[in-house]
């Protein structure tokens, strides 16, 4: 009997869905023996110029033995990967490792009707993924000189590649590690993509509504009674197979029968039917759904496989999904004016950019932002978030010139490290408001999966404070920033103006302006205006100018009780004109009035902020501050610790972890650790473990007296008050009698195993710790050993890359931090060192991501030297993190 070999399978991350350059998606996988006839209909379905320049012949048709060696495949020496639509391929990429074990060939071939779609680019980005974690770091090619797009493919990619031409063909070879150039180039392509997507949602030329409805209130009259009364400047058609007439129009019975091509269908029919109507507006050519209808992952685990599926569905299809369970999407451009929600009419037209994943709390901020008259550019409600999320929106608005602020309520993030980088890169030209509850936490949305969150309280937050976010509670607090940004200024300072027409009323402001981290910069709280309009406004005019143009004032709140005789619209008129003429923010606080919201004639206050509650104005102008003051860093560097070797630190961890299975993790003993640790440049102080008297002088000997001898048990070898550490040890004949005292004084806790250490320059002893997790990817935590991070929690972390101010803000956030600084007295710590220590240590974990969890305790930074006592490495088979260098939609 032969024995059957089994097909070799390929790693589950190598999968992916992704988006073309032109906002449509296709599904990226390795290629199986099962793709044997698609790979010949493809092939067969080429034009015969497009065949020359692949194999350097014609030939109608691929033989059998061609289609076994292309198919066939081991996914270490051989690779391939396939880009599909529907059930055919568009795109080709492979390949095949040369003598030179760290060199591969590499070849693709994109269908004729795809070409300019990005396909090429995006195949080269996966295979290069996969070349380098088989141990390939170099690619090359051989293409025929008329065959320009495929060069450009390899030299738009950013790797710097070397071409030799040679009897009428042209060689090319490159490096394929990542470089900044490269990843810069992948973000960049990326950002045009998505963007481009989300196009198709917000500024359709057409627009289908399927299961548009006679019946009065249903979901589908609603739809589409609002995408007509809104006045969308594009094609409109519903479709409802029952009916003759809805809404004054003739509906077709399915989608394939609308005439023209349909941008965006909006899809409220009940979720049984869903998958049938995904099937038949793929076959169309739709674009882009909005999926209104419920019963998905709102339904427990049958409504999230239902989910799951009506994504791959599109998405195999080539469309984008907003929803399911959306209330939909609107755009106030009057090229467009398109209100495809449920909103009944479309917002007042403004700057701010609305993101919302919950569908209920879409509804309260769409209220809570309309009560206070901030005007909107666009507003898509997210629903499920099956698929379109706030990065893709905020990848559109970055480009959007009707959006100068934008604001998302968030239930959870899907790809946090993606989102840093967009929002870090938005948050440069636009503020980003997020509301988030921290009862939330950090989680993956409903269908993306399951994973077991790391990261430490505090991360997530300091990672939306390094990327510039203005991080918010409430979606009430989201409207308060958000009405300051879209409507003033933004202050150059914390410098605060107070004006009142109360001295107490001042006096409260003045306090609570100190709490928020605002500087009291004036006050005029004894403003008298009941002698009339005529005469009060011009006095108020006078007095709010004159704080503004005080030195050291960047701006002002101007909080007053009710005046006889004149109205908060023409206070708030009055207001806005200081605004304007002193380029500063005017902050307006109408207090004692009987509503919370306060209504302005906007025709004569413009956009001019109002509140009804000091504190309210002051928590919300102090955000914008921090805000402001984040805008004045310089632009982050990101500097390359010398001495770093990467591939050799990635050589040595392939080795250990080759005896890693599953989700275990492997402890590097010292060696080990100082041998990874050595290839960044990093030192720890040898120990010696010792069984006996004689052994532990011996090794005292040789590392040099004075000398620490300490347990080796990891909860007491560093407490000295427990008896776990003694130091200081001049000699032979003290080290004897100190181990002697130091077993009796431990044998409480049991036989504990000791080890001696060189004494170090005294410093002060820090924490410095990194782990890898799930969602976040690397995160860096430190702070000072002892109680400070025992008891009080007192860590500070951030998320790598760290540019140097990241890195230098990172040891100075830690309210113990001070005692690095010469604290009562005591000489301050070599903080430049130490900040090369975390830099080297934050490259390392975001290099590195099966690096699970390192963390130096304790660090002594003394005086002229920064010393690493002890480290604990535990690395294990990492998943493939969800912002990598290649383009991959989460699912």
């Amino acid at each position: 009997m032969v024995k059957q070999e089994l097909a070799p399978e390929y790693p589950a991350h190598w999968e992916a869905d992704v988006v073309l350059r032109d906002g449509s998606t296709g599904h990226l996988r390795p290629m199986t023996a099962a793709d044997a006839d698609a790979v010949q209909a493809f092939h067969m379905a080429q034009s015969q110029n497009s065949i020359y320049l692949r194999f350097f012949t014609y030939k109608s048709k691929l033989t059998a033995k061609e289609l076994r060696r292309f198919t066939e495949l081991d996914y270490h020496d051989r690779v391939a990967f396939v880009i599909t639509r529907g059930e055919g391929i568009i795109g080709i990429g492979r390949y095949d490792r040369l003598d030179d074990p760290s060199d591969a060939e590499v070849a693709f071939n994109v269908s004729d009707a795809h070409q300019g779609r990005g396909v090429g680019s995006i195949l080269l980005e996966h295979l290069a993924v996969a070349a380098r974690e088989n141990g390939i770091s170099k690619f090359s090619a051989e293409v025929l000189p008329e065959n320009r797009k495929m060069m450009q493919v390899f030299s738009d990619a950013g790797y710097e590649v070397q071409r030799h031409f040679d009897d009428g063909v042209v060689s090319l070879r490159f490096d394929i590690d990542p470089t900044e150039k490269s990843r810069a180039v992948m973000e960049s392509r990326e950002h045009r993509a998505e963007a481009l997507s989300l196009a198709g949602f917000l500024a359709p030329a057409s627009v289908a509504v399927i299961g548009a409805s006679r019946a009065w209130g249903s979901v589908g009259q609603q739809l589409l009674e609002h995408v007509v009364e809104g006045k969308f400047t594009g094609a409109v058609h519903a479709v409802n197979q029952n009916a003759l007439e809805v809404s004054g129009m003739m509906p077709y019975a399915s989608i394939g029968e609308v005439p023209g091509p349909v941008d965006l269908a909006v899809i409220a029919v009940p979720y049984g039917q869903v998958p049938a109507v995904v099937e038949q507006c793929g076959r169309a050519g739709v674009k882009g759904l909005v999926v209104a209808t419920a019963g998905f992952a709102d339904d427990g685990e049958r409504g999230l496989a239902r989910q799951r599926a009506l994504v791959r569905q599109a998405r195999a299809n080539g469309m984008r999904v907003v929803g399911p369970a959306s209330l939909g999407v609107a755009n106030t451009d009057p090229a467009v004016l398109l209100n495809a929600s449920m909103a009944p009419a479309l917002p007042v037209r403004g700057g701010l950019g609305i993101f919302s994943q919950s569908a209920a709390l879409g509804v309260s901020l769409f209220a809570s932002l309309s009560r206070r008259d901030v005007g909107m550019s666009t507003v898509l409600s997210a629903g499920n978030r099956a698929d379109v999320s706030g990065n893709d929106m905020m990848q559109f608005w970055e480009d959007d010139p009707n959006t100068s602020a934008c604001g998302l309520y968030l239930e959870s993030i899907g790809n946090p490290r993606k989102f840093s980088r967009i929002s870090r890169r938005l948050s440069r030209s636009k503020p980003v408001i997020v509301a988030k509850s921290d009862s939330m936490g950090l989680r993956l949305p409903p269908g993306h999966g399951v994973r077991t969150t790391q990261a430490p309280a505090g991360a997530l937050d300091a990672m939306l404070r390094q990327s510039g976010v203005v991080r918010v509670n409430t979606i009430e607090e989201l409207s308060d920033v958000a009405q300051i940004v879209v409507g003033q200024p933004l202050p150059k300072g914390s410098g605060l103006a107070i004006v009142a027409n109360s001295g107490a009323l001042g006096t409260v402001v003045a306090d609570a302006t100190e709490q928020h981290g605002l500087k009291v910069a004036a006050v005029e709280s004894n403003l008298v205006l009941d002698t009339g309009q005529s005469k009060a406004l011009p006095l108020l005019k006078r007095a709010v100018l004159e704080v503004l143009g005080r030195e050291g004032v960047d701006s002002a709140i101007v909080t007053l009780l009710p005046v006889v005789g004149l109205t908060v619209d023409v206070i708030a008129a009055t207001l806005q004109q200081c605004s304007a003429e002193s380029g500063k923010p005017v902050i307006a606080v109408f207090t004692g009035t009987i509503n919370k919201d306060i209504h302005i004639n906007r025709q004569m206050a413009g956009t001019l902020p109002a509140f009804s509650s000091p504190g309210a104005a002051i928590a919300a102008l102090a955000a914008v501050t921090r805000y402001s003051q984040w805008l004045t860093l310089e632009k982050p560097v990101f500097d390359v610790p010398q001495g770093v070797d990467t591939r050799g630190a990635e050589a040595l961890l392939d080795g250990w972890l080759a005896e890693v299975e599953g989700a275990e993790l492997l402890t590097l003993d010292a060696g080990q650790a100082g041998e990874l640790l050595g290839r960044y440049g990093i030192d720890v102080l040898e120990s010696a473990p010792f069984a006996s008297d004689d052994q532990a002088v011996a090794e005292a000997e040789r590392l040099g007296w004075p000398v620490a001898i300490k347990t080796i048990d990891p909860s007491l070898r560093h407490r000295m008050d427990l008896g776990g550490v003694r130091i200081n040890i001049e000699n032979a004949e003290s080290l004897r009698r100190n181990i002697v005292r130091m077993r009796r004084f431990l044998k409480p806790y049991g036989d504990k195993e000791l080890e001696v250490q060189a004494m170090a320059e005294v410093g002060q002893s820090c924490t410095l710790r990194a782990i890898e997790d799930p969602s976040l990817g690397p995160v860096v935590s430190f702070g000072l050993t002892g109680d400070a991070v025992n008891l009080l929690d007192d860590w500070a972390h951030r998320v790598p890359p760290l540019s140097v101010a990241d890195t230098a803000e990172l040891i100075r956030s830690p309210r113990a931090a001070v005692k690095l600084f010469g604290y009562e007295g005591l000489p301050s710590g070599n903080i430049k060192a130490l900040e090369d220590l975390v830099a080297r240590v934050a490259m390392l974990k975001d290099e590195h991501p099966d690096v699970a969890f390192i963390e130096f305790k304790p660090i002594l930074v003394g005086p002229t030297a920064v010393t690493v006592l002890a480290v604990d490495v535990r690395i294990g088979n990492s998943a493939q993190r969800t912002d990598s260098a290649r383009r991959a939609m989460i699912f």
